[in-house]
């Protein structure tokens, strides 16, 4: 819910990568590995990771955890020159400049973020010697994988940017005490013909160890471990939708040579996504933190009540460029001053309003300002649930106080105003998110795609300015918009 850095509803770390940029000058012993540094602003202090590593021969990739703020930030650009290093974080406009020491061990710099810069220093992280007994080799192949595969929500088949898409989760469970490698994922529909196969570093990226900070280095999980699988299955052109999912896994085992292959997690496909009105109008409307397969908002796996649910798999930060690209002018400490701010959020249907909540007061723009503590009744800030039936919800949040237009059992009718855009709750910048979920919880429900009738793709990215606008924009019908697309609305719902 969170604009700059990747949005969440909760204090939750993400750990992912997106691979940018870069560059290296002829640098023998570079950047790589994990960084452990602390950031002091306006008397808070941030505990960062910054995770860097080889993507290839000539370069290198990285992100930055944000633990205080439970953020995963990408680092688009990695320039090192000699002992310089020059990292630049574009999704919150920051850079930062650092020098390594001679043995490797020490980063020192400068981060800057709108403001002055700040003194941040990075030490290297180095693991431990295991001082565990090596587990001895098995004496004969394993009776079978030792995995347990599950699919926590079946797929459902949306279209966006003019395709058909499959977008869902494999929770694998190690039940040995040996380490067990996934070397090889293929997802296969009708008549066992294989629509997509990952391994190595594609595989890898779509890995995560839930509660693990540090970077995963390949696919492995530790006995009685577990790990996700993020699934983002786009289907060729003109493809036939499968009614049916099955999934083949290669693992290695402990230290048996052989790799081990089964089949499993079988799951059913549905093809009737919800269409929805858009829960605002006009245009310049910048879809952050949207769906795509590194999103903030995709990895948010949130445990509430003994059960871990992504509410918002497929939810949108919405917030409104200004001509220079920028979401504000003047004073970036006013709220006043955003485009969005006070914006109109309107019902997406017929429907009954379920939850409200209101009298939050609204933050100060910044990433670590915060009217209130962040709770689960306080993260989505002032907000409204609308039922719109057979199980599906909408959930508008951080709206200003006092603004809401509806209470709790009121029936509303499509396009009519629930309240005004603004900035309250775990909100950095004033926006609207918006998600659709199957249960009436901000974070204890698990997210829902959905189509839009028709809206226009006007660019896409953060700093899209109006005068860079395609001479046609790009209309879209029963699509959903993906990250950082920037969209027009139909003034009339």
């Amino acid at each position: 819910m969170k604009n700059r850095w990747p949005a969440l509803l909760i204090l939750l770390a993400i750990s992912f990568q997106i691979f940018g940029q870069t560059s290296e000058q002829g640098v023998a012993n570079g950047p790589e590995g994990v960084w452990h540094g602390t950031l002091e602003a306006g008397g808070t202090q941030l505990r960062l990771v910054l995770t860097i590593t080889k993507s290839g021969s000539s370069g290198y990739s990285g992100k930055l955890d944000s633990i205080d703020q439970g953020a995963a930030v990408p680092i688009d650009t990695i320039v090192v020159t000699g002992d310089a290093v020059r990292l630049e974080l574009k999704s919150i406009g920051a850079v930062y400049e650092g020098a390594l020491n001679k043995d490797r061990s020490e980063m020192s710099g400068k981060f800057t973020q709108g403001i002055a810069p700040l003194p941040l220093v990075f030490k290297a992280v180095v693991p431990p010697q295991s001082t565990a007994a090596a587990k001895p080799a098995p004496a004969s192949r394993p009776l079978s994988a030792p995995f347990d595969v599950a699919v926590p929500i079946a797929p459902t088949a949306f279209k966006a940017d003019g395709k058909t898409h499959l977008v869902y989760e494999l929770n694998t469970t190690n039940f040995s005490q040996s380490d067990c490698v996934l070397t090889r994922l293929e997802v296969i529909g009708a008549g066992e013909k294989p629509l997509a196969r990952y391994q190595g570093n594609e595989l890898a990226a779509m890995f995560a160890r839930p509660g693990a900070l540090s970077h995963v280095e390949k696919p492995k999980v530790g006995g009685g471990l577990r790990a996700v699988i993020y699934l983002w299955l786009t289907l060729e052109t003109g493809a036939e939708i499968p009614t049916a999912l099955q999934h083949r896994l290669s693992v290695k085992v402990g230290d048996f040579p052989e790799e081990m292959t089964f089949d499993c997690a079988r799951v059913a496909v549905s093809q009737k996504p919800l269409v929805i009105s858009p829960p605002l109008r006009g245009g310049e409307w910048l879809a952050g933190n949207g769906p795509s397969n590194t999103s903030g908002h995709r990895r948010a796996f949130v445990p509430i009540d003994g059960k871990a649910l992504i509410a918002q798999r497929f939810a949108i930060d919405w917030v409104r460029l200004r001509e220079d690209g920028r979401t504000f002018t003047g004073d970036a400490k006013d709220n006043k001053n955003y485009r969005c701010y006070g914006a109109e959020a309107l019902a997406v249907a017929d429907a009954v309003v379920v939850a409200v909540k209101d009298g939050i007061p609204e933050n100060v723009p910044g990433q670590t300002s915060r009217a209130v503590p962040i709770t689960l009744e306080t993260v989505g800030g002032n907000h409204v649930i609308l039922d719109l039936g057979q199980g599906r919800y909408a959930f508008y949040a951080h709206l200003q106080p006092g603004s809401l237009r509806v209470k709790a059992g009121d029936k509303v009718r499509r396009g009519q105003v629930v309240g005004l855009v603004g900035n309250s709750g775990n909100s950095t910048e004033p926006h609207l998110h918006f998600h659709i979920s199957d249960a009436n919880s901000p974070l204890g429900s698990d997210g829902l795609p959905y189509l839009l009738p028709a809206f226009e793709v006007q660019g896409k990215g953060w700093g899209w300015k109006a005068s860079e606008a395609k001479t046609a924009v790009e209309k879209r019908q029963m699509e959903i918009p993906l990250e950082n697309d920037v969209v027009r609305f139909p003034d009339v719902p």
